[in-house]
Order: structure tokens, then C-alpha cells, then sequence
């Protein structure tokens, strides 16, 4: 038995624009090949969304992945999320059969997300002029021994990347 239907509303950010579900369904509906999972992806947007009713905090980084033979698929980001919503999962599928979803079993997969992180910009002050020159005098005027080698070669660095 499936949910009552209801309107779609696909949370896909387009700039500061918000595309909602019938420009992604007319877009489905376009392709021979793509329009079978037009069915099947508004079930699981459903599920998504009385799922993240019933369990708002733990929910959020979950995702619905299948629904097959009576059996609920979701995925967790982590192991920790993934305890503390198999603890929740009694309170689910009582919830998700009184609102009419024949679920008799909610399997749960941890999927890990590969994040890339960009990496940090790497703050460079620009230099003045009078600032460079007086990096470049005391360089000069450092007498060379051992103690001194490791600012001698910073201060090299330094004035290369400035010049």
C-alpha cells in the first residue's frame, strides 16, 4: 500500500533558487530511459520525508535507498549515527505502518561520504616597499654562522616570494 499522494518538493539549491519537484519530473518524463524512476523516486522522497518527520535530529544526515520487498534501506553518514537510529527503529516502522507503508523490516548501511575539503587558502600580508628593503638589510647585515642559517634562509624565502 502506498502513501497518500502528496505534493513533491525537491530541495535542490540553484544558486539561491530552490528547483521544485515538476521541473525535475518533466525533465524525467523527457527520457524514455528515465521516466521508469519517476515512480520510484517520489516513493523514497516520500519515505525520506515521514522518515525525517518521525526522527527529525538523528534523520538529517540519513538518506532512503530502497524500498523492496517490504524491506526499508536507509544509509547513514557513520557508525555512531547508525546505533543511535537502529535504537529508533521500532519507534519507525510502527510509525511508517500507521501512516500505510507495508514495512516489515528496516535494514541499515553505513555509507561513508567522501568529503573533499578545500583546502585553505594560505594568507600572504603584502609587503611594502620599506618593508622589504628592511628584510633585506637585516639579512645582510646577519653575521653567517650555524645559529643563524635557518633565519638567513626564511629571510631569503621571504624576499624571493616578494620580489
Amino acid at each position: 500500500m502506498q502513501a497518500p499522494q502528496q505534493p513533491y518538493r525537491l530541495n535542490i539549491k540553484r544558486g539561491k533558487k530552490l528547483a521544485d519537484a515538476s521541473g525535475v519530473a518533466s525533465f524525467l518524463q523527457q527520457s524514455d530511459k528515465l521516466s521508469p524512476l519517476l515512480p520510484t523516486i517520489k516513493r523514497n522522497l516520500s519515505l525520506q520525508k515521514e522518515c525525517g518527520n518521525v526522527l527529525p535530529p538523528i534523520f538529517d544526515g540519513c538518506e532512503v535507498l530502497n524500498l523492496a520487498d517490504e524491506q526499508l534501506v536507509l544509509s547513514t553518514p557513520n557508525a555512531s549515527i547508525a546505533s543511535k537510529l537502529k535504537q529508533q527503529l521500532p519507534k519507525l516502522q510502527a510509525h511508517l505502518q500507521q501512516r500505510g507503508w507495508q514495512i516489515n523490516a528496516i535494514k541499515i548501511k553505513v555509507q561513508v561520504k567522501r568529503t573533499i575539503e578545500k583546502p585553505v587558502p594560505i594568507k600572504q600580508a603584502i609587503l611594502s616597499s620599506k618593508a622589504i628593503s628592511a628584510f633585506a638589510s637585516l639579512k645582510s647585515s646577519l653575521p653567517t654562522t650555524p645559529q643563524n642559517a635557518d633565519l638567513k634562509a626564511a629571510l631569503e624565502r621571504l624576499l624571493r616570494r616578494n620580489t
